[in-house]
């Protein structure tokens, strides 16, 4: 008996013969009379493109060399000290505060504190092995404080492993484990992924196992505020807790990234994750095989974006490089003479798009290395050849991201910031510059990141010692017709450069 269905499917392949048959002679003669619109569409409609059929091979070659890690680490508690506590006992509790009798009471230890107490943590991550005798990649904070370190292969074996090394500016570690044997182990990708590109991740969310999911590259470049070499992958294949430190692959099974976080209001996967590219994990991982640590160039300098604002305020043509804040005393910086308020355009002839582009490309280059750099300094281009230093451990080479008469007040009131000269306030920086008494949060100088005990040395490049010189710079703005007045402050997190609008 035969198929109704098959018999319609039949009729209408036949059908279109015919029309495709008809089109053809039509063209032939010479005709000019056109296909019924149904089929003329049917006929240009494109082709609808389809992904792979199938992640399986590439699964099936790959997923030996992923692992779980499970991590073990101690924390020490106690209770809180009350008045002259040792350090590390946390705050001290006063006789006025309600919980002092409490901790009298049962708090045990010298001066009424706490007696410390160890307290058993564990946590779990992914990672993947590179190597057949065993190296493994994962995040540095997968494995951060950890006291022991377990690693679970795909075949269910768990093995114990030596942290090699850590680097925290880029969030990755290099773990170390020993079968006996040889390791299934995948490589760094050649050739980096283009945004639309497919991606797979495989890990262990949540502690589930191999856990393999799908998606594509959905940008790159991305900074998420994690370090000051940001440079991520964002992803849409679904990664989540658990996940951090499991690779990501592209279609041939090559390493393209490194998972390291998620943005997720609820925990949870909502299809933004982000990976370290295999460009910078690579050399990282190198790093830390052959030292055990990663060290970068250096140049000394407190750098922050040029705003839109900042460029007015200097006469910049245009918001491109890294504007010099302050540089560090005795850096080579300093040494080779650049100053605040420089701006820094190139690295060896390399433009330099902003702060971010400037310190991967000093901290690739290395300690010891020689560089040129060109920057602009009162709209002149200028160039400087240093030797760069070594980063010291505890400092980054960071982007600030911070901003950016009553005839002698008007100016003041607009801005909605008050000041008072720095030598009439006690620690006033030596007398130097105008201590921020108040700051109306609705005012422009709050909208650009000035807070009450910041310190403005500078406006407009000359020095600010009295409330008359800050209006004055305003002033001087406005009459030379320029849009803004840039400030050179000091705040707890260092000093940086604000733009303030002159007004009209």
């Amino acid at each position: 008996m035969s198929n109704p269905a098959f018999r319609v499917s039949s009729k209408t392949i036949r059908g279109r013969l015919l029309c495709a048959a008809a089109a053809l002679a039509f063209v032939a003669a010479g005709s000019t009379v056109a296909l019924p619109p149904a089929a003329q569409a049917e006929a240009l409609a494109p082709q609808a493109a389809s992904g792979p059929a199938s992640f399986a091979d590439v699964v099936e070659r790959v997923k030996g060399a992923v692992v779980a890690i499970k991590v073990k680490a101690v924390e020490t508690q106690g209770f809180p000290s009350m008045g002259e506590g040792e350090e590390g006992q946390g705050p001290e509790l006063s006789p006025d505060d309600p919980l002092y009798y409490f901790f009298k009471r049962f708090g045990e230890g010298r001066g009424g504190g706490g007696m410390p107490h160890k307290h058993l943590t564990q946590s779990q991550g992914s990672g993947f092995i590179i190597s057949a005798d065993g190296y493994v990649v994962t995040n540095n904070h997968v494995v951060e404080h950890a006291n022991e370190v377990e690693v679970t292969l795909d075949n269910g074996k768990t093995l114990p492993a030596k942290i090699i090394g850590t680097d925290k500016r880029t969030d990755l570690a290099l773990l170390k484990v020993s079968d006996g044997g040889n390791l299934p182990y995948v490589e760094w990708s050649n050739a980096a992924p283009r945004v639309g590109d497919w991606v797979i991740a495989v890990g262990n969310p949540f502690g589930l196992g191999g856990t393999v999911t799908a998606g594509i590259v959905s940008a790159r470049g991305r900074d998420i505020q994690a370090g000051p070499y940001d440079d991520f992958l964002q992803i849409d294949a679904p990664v989540n807790r658990g996940n951090s430190g499991g690779p990501t692959f592209d279609e041939r099974g090559g390493v393209v990234g490194v998972n390291t976080a998620i943005y997720s209001p609820s925990g949870g996967s909502v299809g933004i994750g982000f990976a370290i590219p295999t460009e910078v994990a690579k050399d990282v991982v190198a790093a830390l095989k052959e030292k055990g640590a990663v060290t970068r160039g250096w140049i000394g300098v407190q750098i922050q974006p040029v705003t839109q604002d900042i460029a007015d305020s200097m006469g910049l043509k245009a918001t491109k490089g890294a504007l010099v804040a302050s540089p560090a005393k005795g850096g080579p910086a300093e040494a080779a003479g650049l100053k605040s308020g420089d701006v820094i355009v190139a690295v060896n002839g390399d433009k330099v798009e902003g702060p971010r582009e400037l310190s991967r490309k000093i901290a690739a280059l290395g300690p010891g290395k020689s560089v040129d750099l060109t920057y602009l300094r009162g709209g002149s281009e200028k160039s400087v050849n240093l030797k760069l230093g070594t980063l010291p451990a505890e400092k980054d080479i960071r982007a600030d991201l911070g901003g950016g008469g009553e005839e002698k007040g008007a100016t003041l009131t607009a801005l909605g910031i008050d000041v008072v000269p720095a030598s009439q306030v006690r620690g006033g920086a030596g007398g130097e510059g105008l201590y921020v008494t108040n700051v109306d949060p609705e005012g422009p100088a709050a909208q650009k990141g000035l807070r009450r005990g910041d310190m403005i040395l500078e406006a407009s490049g000359k020095s600010v010692d009295a409330r008359a010189d800050l209006v004055q710079a305003f002033d001087t703005a406005r009459k030379e017709g320029r849009k803004a007045v840039l400030l050179r402050v000091k705040s707890g997190e260092g000093t940086r450069f604000v733009a303030l609008p002159a007004g009209s």
